[in-house]
């Protein structure tokens, strides 16, 4: 484990990423860090962001930088939530738990997963900043209500459905390393579920597609049924299709977060930063969009603003300084992405996030 002095001497979250190989075990690796299939869709995550190009402004005060946005029913110091990942002891001992207290030096927004290692309550317990849920539909819905209800009753500020992964994809760096979940790491938020729905494969083996873990009959009833019930902002995550994202509209849902699982669900989709314009243009200003998917630096963020998103996730970046620093580690990672952003709008001449918009993109 990195110290406080040595990780202050990391500038980039690629350098974590360069550093993950010596802080997890090689199954751990390859399953946080690979995608689906070839990885293409991976790998364009990032490249994507490469073709967008910034149309600077000079001779514009810059000398205070507001990166403040409301979202929802919270005012965010700035524009970067901590996207839900499971199986966090995979990289610390302490799992979510650790990650809860970088969140919190932070001021970070975190997304707990159904998959974390230890159950919402505990990570809602342990944080002074504001948790959001992500929720897979369980086959059993009535466990899936329950578990909502769990979760709301803990103080959870906005549940996130993703809706991507019906079946399993082809994920092969982690299929050649055999990843299992070692002894002592389980869902903990499907205990009641049974041991081997909680601690059991990761994935079922042969030829069978379907996970005791995804429902692969969820359509648009079931997010019209959990919208019934809630209390607290609903947002769908994993939508690339602009009509996707005006149904979500019509029903009812807050907000979309445009995402392409990491690439680790279906390979050959676009990225995410390609997928954004078209859902901006149909949908608007009418809910919040949140792109997750290849962000790496503070100006990936201002891009991604510019084409309509609100604000943006980042997942894979701060399980690496996760294991690398614990909850000093995320809080670097986060630090990073934050004054890259203000950097990159000062030399954008683009003093507020407010004023982030296409006209600072070269068409």
């Amino acid at each position: 484990m990195l110290s406080a002095e040595e990780l202050a001497g990391i500038w980039t979250l690629d350098d974590f990423e360069r550093l993950a190989p010596g802080h997890l075990s090689l199954p751990a690796l390859e399953y946080i860090a690979g995608g689906a299939g070839a990885g293409l869709t991976a790998a364009d995550n990032r490249i994507a962001f490469n073709r967008v190009k910034i149309n600077q402004r000079v001779m514009v005060d810059v000398s205070r930088i507001d990166t403040k946005l409301r979202l929802f029913r919270r005012e965010h110091a700035f524009p970067i939530l901590l996207a839900p990942t499971g199986y966090q002891k995979l990289a610390h001992p302490e799992g979510e738990l650790e990650t809860v207290k970088g969140a919190d030096l932070s001021e970070a927004t975190l997304v707990a997963a159904s998959f974390s290692t230890v159950t919402y309550e505990a990570m809602r317990q342990a944080s002074r900043q504001p948790l959001w849920f992500q929720l897979y539909f369980q086959t059993d819905r009535g466990f899936t209500k329950d578990m909502v209800q769990r979760v709301l009753a803990a103080g959870c500020e906005a549940i996130c459905v993703s809706v991507d992964v019906p079946v399993n994809g082809p994920r092969d760096r982690e299929l050649r390393a055999g990843f299992t979940l070692p002894e002592g790491v389980e869902r903990a938020n499907l205990s009641s579920l049974g041991s081997a729905i909680a601690a059991g494969s990761h994935r079922p083996s042969g030829r069978n597609i379907y996970s005791a873990t995804h429902a692969a009959d969820v359509t648009w009833k079931d997010v019209e049924w959990l919208r019934s019930f809630l209390s607290v902002p609903l947002l769908l995550k994993g939508v690339l299709n602009a009509n996707d994202a005006a149904a979500a509209v019509e029903l009812g849902c807050d907000g979309v977060i445009v995402s392409n699982h990491g690439g680790r669900s279906l390979d050959t989709v676009p990225a995410t930063i390609d997928a954004l314009p078209a859902i901006y243009k149909r949908v608007g200003k009418r809910i919040p969009l949140i792109l997750d998917g290849g962000v790496r630096r503070g100006i990936d963020v201002f891009k991604a603003l510019a084409l309509g998103a609100s604000a943006v996730m980042i997942g894979r970046p701060y399980l690496y300084g996760l294991a690398a620093g614990g909850a000093l580690g995320v809080a670097r990672v986060v630090e990073i992405l934050r004054t890259e952003l203000e950097m990159t709008m000062g030399l954008a001449g683009c003093p507020k996030l407010s004023q982030v918009s296409p006209d600072f993109l070269f068409s």
